[in-house]
């Protein structure tokens, strides 16, 4: 089976990038890491995936004057690798509108609520004032509003005490 060549993009720790790097490894899951990318230089999910052999780049956004500046020099990392699919995992940068059009149905997010309850940030702690007795995570398409594209899976979970 072809797997399709991914790119995972991550601002942090990388602990969802790690769980797709071990489900690559089964011969039946439908795609491959070929890289991953940071905004951030220190991202410690950059040494986990070099630590099990992942390609890494930083993208620093703050060296650029514009979020559009930044978002070519990823584009041109992205087709450097030759990349069908972008994963967003943990990546805490907003993408503009021309670069979500340039990857159709082929950018993708995970997100930690049960969209489309929970947008944007602090989610868990939100669910936990306001009293929630399930909360979970979504994987969905990308498009040009925040936390709105179609949904692809989730799951939940029961919140405790």
């Amino acid at each position: 089976m072809r797997k399709i060549r991914t790119a995972v993009l991550i601002s942090g720790g990388g602990s969802n990038m790690e769980a797709l790097a071990t489900a690559s490894q089964a011969t039946d899951f439908p795609a491959s890491i070929e890289i991953v990318i940071s905004n951030k230089a220190n991202a410690k999910g950059l040494k986990k995936a070099q630590k099990i052999s992942i390609s890494t780049c930083v993208i620093d956004h703050t060296s650029f004057k514009t979020r559009e500046k930044f978002e070519q020099e990823l584009h041109a990392k992205l087709e450097e690798f030759n990349i069908e699919l972008i994963c967003l995992a943990g990546f805490m940068r907003i993408l503009t509108p021309d670069f979500v059009g340039k990857w159709p149905g082929r950018l993708i997010n995970i997100h930690p609520s049960l969209l489309p309850k929970y947008k944007g940030l602090h989610t868990h702690q939100r669910a936990i004032s306001a009293g929630d007795k399930e909360h979970g995570c979504t994987v969905h398409y990308v498009n040009e509003h925040m936390d709105e594209g179609k949904i692809i899976a989730q799951a939940k979970v029961s919140v405790l005490p």
